[in-house]
């Protein structure tokens, strides 16, 4: 909570946003060695102010490589009277909006690309660390932390200034930093990819910027709109998603589970925005369209024609293809299939819509309910090639499968409105940003791109949820490398080494091999669908046409594409690793012992290596030991709910006393911070003492690997350690 203000104030004292967020997480970390013995102060953000300035000035002290400017701070900084607690509590209390405001400017700045402003404004804002960024919007640790280290260079570079802008120039970047919200909410809201329809996370991440930025300009209306807009959305989270997951139609939503004290809170936000005056943005006609579906009881209730005026002011201000999309679907619910029909064939031939699945979606649903059945299935067949959201595949897919079953209208209308549902009240304005950046689409004239063909390799019906799953964390990752819309006959067997080389080179065996059968099996595929573009094999037919379908191509543009029939061998420069046969190997004796010497390694580290390495037990079942489990005495430990103990040596009787540190409850082993909002653990995985919560699986492994280059299994099983015993 407090490492937003006090990055924010640092940035504005030492003018560098990498050295001010090093600076923070240096006095974040004396608050968590010394508040357990100390006591939480009772202003936690002085204290950490005072110790980061500190800091600041015996870090230009000692750094003799530090130029003039850092020599002339450290003597501001030495000589300012606002050292003792109460001037700097006073002083955060009249600049704190300020800094944060500012670092909000500087984190979204237009210079930014959409996605470094997205990663750098969680990273500073939201405290979120690299590894919960790329858990959250499926990409590699090693991507986001690019995105925020080039972000970061950026700003240095142009030495954008610290400052909140003024004038013109001010509603442009506030513009950029309310699309970057939005941005996070949008995909928490609707995820672009993999096996969750939602990620809520986000979602509560977004809402609570989107607040922080609200009340930091009372006046801009738009700031308002979109907080309301956040909050009217966000009411329907509960209802969105059926038992299994599935996605549940906006029409079909139990009303009844809908959060009012949200649709309160956007109802209290709009009329913020409505107090601000100024002319109607983008953010406050979306806010109101979404106050018509909150205000209906039911869904037969919907003031359709009031969301199709409004969606047509929204036209003139945000002359987008999305809007003009949502328009459409408005319009068939207010005047009938055919008037939202007629607007959505008006944008087939929009370049920026080429590769968003929800145009083919909304077509084929109004197809279906004017009973075009048959161009009704190939639309949502195309639907399902673009996305890369499998619930929403999955359903896409069902679509078709009853419209090429059913000759009748009444069937059409049983059939469940995705298209409703994903245009009318999932389209959001991050949508049309990301079709503005070119995200996801397809570059027109190439012929079949990348990103399409690796869509259309997925949806094949030959394929199970793993093996998709699987297989659809390699073509993204390639994907993400080489760009969605390269030409695929331009792709080559070199380019894909090296891109699977960065991605993947230091991976254990069995992964390596993993994700090379995956790019074989791909390069096979494609390979046979550019040499048999006439194959009468049903299933050979079928997927050939949803590589055309995915980007909008006759069926014979991929072998003409690929040179006459011709596509490299992809996976030729990629060769199997061996992978180890039988028991895993241990680590030998001598480099374990190594361990205990160095002196960089951290006491939580030591205590659990030296646990594993003495008990032999499992990591799982070392990581779930409470405080209260541990019976000192005995040099033994049952964690909570099991029925063997784990025992250990004096190495670890050793450590374990100053790793707990006085503390009667909660888990042993924690993580270095505590979780941030709208992501609470279990509750028996929170320190009561600390806040902090447990330490997962995946930080061990990757801290042990880090220090290492080897597993934790791999320790367990090479002490000369004493066996579990059982109770007693």
């Amino acid at each position: 909570m407090e490492s937003a203000r006090v990055v924010a104030g640092l940035v504005r004292m030492v003018g560098d946003v990498g050295l001010a967020e090093e600076l923070a997480q240096d006095a974040l970390l004396a608050a968590l060695e010394q508040w357990p013995e100390s006591g939480v102060p009772d202003n936690p953000g002085a204290w950490l102010m005072a110790v980061a300035k500190r800091r600041a000035i015996d870090r230009s002290r000692r750094d003799e490589r530090l130029d003039r400017r850092h020599e002339q701070l450290a003597r501001e900084l030495a000589t300012r009277q606002d050292t003792a607690e109460a001037d700097v509590d006073a002083t955060l209390d009249g600049e704190v909006g300020d800094d944060v405001l500012r670092l909000m400017f500087v984190s979204c700045h237009p210079a930014l690309p959409a996605e470094s402003r997205v990663a750098l404004t969680l990273r500073l804002l939201g405290g979120l660390r690299t590894e919960e960024i790329a858990r959250a919007f499926l990409v590699s640790e090693a991507a986001v932390a690019q995105r925020v280290v080039r972000a970061k260079r950026t700003i240095a570079t142009l030495r954008l200034p610290f400052e909140v802008p003024e004038g013109p120039d001010r509603a442009a970047r506030l513009s950029s930093v309310l699309e970057a919200i939005y941005l996070i909410f949008n995909e928490g809201y609707v995820a672009t990819a993999g096996d969750g329809w939602m990620r809520k996370g986000l979602c509560h991440e977004a809402l609570r910027l989107g607040r922080l930025l609200a009340g930091l300009t009372p006046g801009e209306a738009e700031a308002h709109g979109l907080v309301a807009l956040m909050e009217l959305q966000s009411s329907r989270l509960a209802a969105r998603t059926g038992p299994s997951g599935e996605p549940v139609a906006l029409h079909e939503q139990n009303r009844g589970r809908w959060d009012q004290l949200h649709i309160r809170r956007g109802f209290a936000a709009m009329l913020r925005a409505r107090e601000a005056g100024g002319p109607l943005g983008p953010y406050v006609l979306q806010a109101a369209i979404a106050v018509c579906h909150a205000r209906a009881r039911t869904a037969e209730e919907t003031d359709w024609a009031r969301i199709a005026a409004l969606y047509a002011t929204l036209a003139r201000v945000l002359p987008t293809p999305v809007v003009q999309l949502n328009r459409a679907v408005a319009l068939a619910m207010a005047h009938g299939p055919e008037a939202g029909l007629a607007l959505a064939d008006t944008l087939v031939t929009e370049p920026a819509l080429k590769g968003y699945h929800r145009l083919p979606s909304v077509r084929g649903d109004l197809m279906a309910r004017l009973g075009r059945h048959e161009e009704a299935r190939q639309e949502f067949e195309r639907a399902a090639t673009l996305t890369l959201n499998l619930p929403e595949r999955k359903i896409l897919l069902e679509r078709a499968a009853a419209s090429a079953a059913s000759a009748d209208a009444a069937c059409a209308a049983a059939s469940a409105d995705v298209a409703y549902a994903a245009a009318c009240a999932d389209a959001t304005c991050a949508d049309a940003a990301a079709i503005r950046t070119g995200a996801g689409g397809a570059t027109p004239g190439t012929g079949v791109t990348l990103g399409g063909a690796a869509s259309a390799f997925l949806a094949r019906d030959d394929l199970d949820a793993a093996t998709v799953r699987s297989y659809g964390q390699t073509m993204r990752r390639l994907c993400r490398e080489l760009g969605d819309d390269v030409p695929l006959p331009h792709v080559t067997a070199g380019q894909v080494v090296a891109a699977f080389t960065a991605a993947w080179g230091n991976v254990a065996p069995a992964t390596w091999n993993r994700h090379r059968a995956a790019v074989r099996s791909f390069s096979t595929w494609a390979a046979a669908q550019a040499r048999t573009p006439g194959a009468a094999a049903t299933g050979e037919r079928r997927t050939h046409d949803l590589v055309a379908a995915a980007q909008d191509r006759p069926p014979g543009d991929l072998a003409v594409g690929a040179q006459a029939g011709r596509i490299d061998d992809l996976a030729a420069g990629i060769e199997r690793r061996p992978e180890p046969r039988g028991r895993t190997r241990p680590i030998d004796r001598p480099r374990v012992e190594e361990l205990w010497e160095r002196p960089d390694l951290a006491l939580r580290e030591r205590t659990l290596w030296m646990l594993l390495y003495e008990s032999g037990a499992g990591v799982g079942a070392a990581l779930a030991l409470n405080v209260e489990d541990l019976d000192l005495a005995g040099m033994r430990a049952k964690p909570t709910g099991g029925s063997r103990w784990i025992q250990w040596r004096s190495g670890t009787a050793d450590l374990i006393p100053r790793l707990v540190a006085g503390r009667r409850r909660g888990p042993l082993f924690l993580s270095d911070r505590r979780p941030g909002p709208g992501r609470p653990p279990a509750p028996g995985d929170l320190c009561p003492e600390t806040g902090r919560r447990r330490l997962s699986y995946e930080r061990a492994e990757y801290l042990f690997k880090q220090a290492t280059g080897h597993t934790l299994n791999q320790l367990r099983t090479g002490g000369d350690h004493f066996t579990q015993l059982p109770p007693g």
